[in-house]
């Protein structure tokens, strides 16, 4: 029996957030872990706290329910990316096994917090498998895309499938480009945003023949994100309802196109929470519920 619905687009009812006065918990946190987490500068910890009240403030408009992860001194500042560490599936929660070695701690902590909310876990990926939430993307309940790539590997997707081969009846496998190397970020989510069931903002320079055939095959409609709006993260973008989403400030571009398209777009300023750590909204946040729309 289906307890979740499960997709990218329709109305989040339940998520489940880190405020960055619990996952940075201090100046002198910040600034003995950024470096080596890989991000672009130091973030700002004052000017982070008021990025995120601002961008909460946007989140409580459409979604009723918010839970905040507490502070916790095993996990680092990467925390307040909360979609990497859990993957939701129509019937309950699997833990995920990171790919980036200083995350490992994640999934566990999460998972206390996600048998405090009540919520179901129907597994955890272990051992050599690895794989993050923002390379899982899911269409409906029968239908997700896997990114496989630094962060997920195909050890970590053969156990995803067996833990969810009586609810999915087609997995895409999309492999993912080098890029910038393995100490950079790049999940399948950093090319495409759903919009509504059958829009998606992308960025094909780096998106697989195979997989953008599959979605103009299904019926999607593709935004195209201009080139010079790419590094500035305006392909990761959050539907908070159909046609409603949030992005990035500083894509002027993108926003107009979305908008073209008849979406409502909410902007946020993330240079500390997002952009130098590489996180926009979609990694800021975890939708545990959606409506069925």
């Amino acid at each position: 029996m289906t307890m979740i619905n499960c997709n990218e687009v329709t109305t989040i009812k339940k998520i489940i957030l880190k405020h960055p006065e619990n996952a940075y918990i201090d100046v002198e946190t910040v600034q003995s872990q950024w470096k080596k987490l890989n991000y672009t500068s130091c973030p700002g910890f004052a000017e982070g706290i008021s990025e995120y009240n601002y961008f909460v403030k946007l989140l409580r408009k459409f979604i009723p329910e918010i839970h905040f992860l507490q502070k916790n001194s095993n996990t680092s500042i990467d925390s307040i990316y909360v979609r990497d560490s859990i993957i939701v599936t129509p019937k309950g929660i699997i833990l995920c096994n990171m790919g980036k070695e200083q995350r490992k701690t994640e999934p566990g902590e999460m998972g206390k917090f996600i048998l405090e909310l009540q919520l179901p876990v129907i597994g955890e990926i272990d051992g050599k498998g690895k794989i993050e939430g923002g390379d899982v993307v899911w269409f409906d309940n029968e239908t997700v895309a896997i990114g496989l790539g630094y962060r997920t590997n195909k050890n970590g997707i053969k156990q995803f499938k067996k833990m969810t081969k009586d609810i999915i009846k087609e997995l895409i496998i999309v492999p993912l480009p080098h890029w910038n190397g393995p100490d950079d970020v790049l999940h399948l989510m950093s090319f495409i945003s759903p919009i509504d069931h059958k829009l998606a903002a992308v960025y094909s320079r780096i998106m697989p023949v195979t997989f953008r055939n599959w979605l103009i095959k299904r019926g999607v409609k593709l935004i195209e994100i201009p080139e010079d709006e790419y590094d500035t993260m305006a392909c990761n973008i959050l539907s908070v309802a159909p046609k409603k989403c949030i992005m990035l400030e500083g894509n002027p571009k993108t926003k107009k196109l979305l908008e073209d398209q008849g979406v409502e777009v909410m902007t946020y300023k993330g240079d500390e929470i997002s952009r130098k750590g590489a996180g926009g909204p979609t990694c800021l946040t975890r939708p545990i519920f959606r409506n069925v729309e």
